[in-house]
């Protein structure tokens, strides 16, 4: 009998061993195909009017759109998309508080609004001074405000 019951706890083992290394080379593969077109930042996510918490994530440029993919999901299509279009700064800071422990190092976090309201984004200095010409090198004869 306690023979069989080893075999059964191994085999519970192996099944969980084997979900969660499946489980992690889907989320590899998801990110390679996110990232391989290049045009990407890892950035993190929070609706302030919602729950409020940071989400990590990776922004991808599209033309006059940021894409924004949570890191940890397996789904290919963005979960949130920033148009160019009528984009505003609102507010640049630091992160404070709770804020420090939930997202990456040296970051820091913009709020935008937009016709579809109001969202922030952190992401590192290098990257968000990117995200910043990004917004200002419209097109010509397209009006950014």
């Amino acid at each position: 009998m306690g023979e069989y019951l080893a075999w059964d706890i191994g085999g519970v083992l192996v099944v969980i061993l084997v979900a969660v290394l499946a489980t992690f080379a889907l989320l590899s593969v998801r990110r390679w195909l996110l990232e391989r077109r290049g045009g990407t930042v890892e950035c993190s996510l929070r609706d302030p009017h919602g729950r409020g918490v940071w989400r990590l994530g990776i922004g991808r440029y599209n033309g006059d759109e940021l894409l924004w993919f949570a890191i940890f999901g397996v789904r290919l299509r963005p979960r949130r998309v920033v148009h160019r279009r009528g984009l505003v700064v609102s507010g640049r800071r630091k992160p404070e508080g709770e804020e420090e422990a939930a997202l990456q190092p040296d970051v820091g976090i913009v709020e935008l609004q937009d016709g579809s309201g109001t969202v922030e984004l952190a992401m590192s200095g290098s990257a968000l001074t990117g995200f910043l010409a990004w917004m200002e090198a419209a097109p010509p004869g397209s009006p950014i405000t």
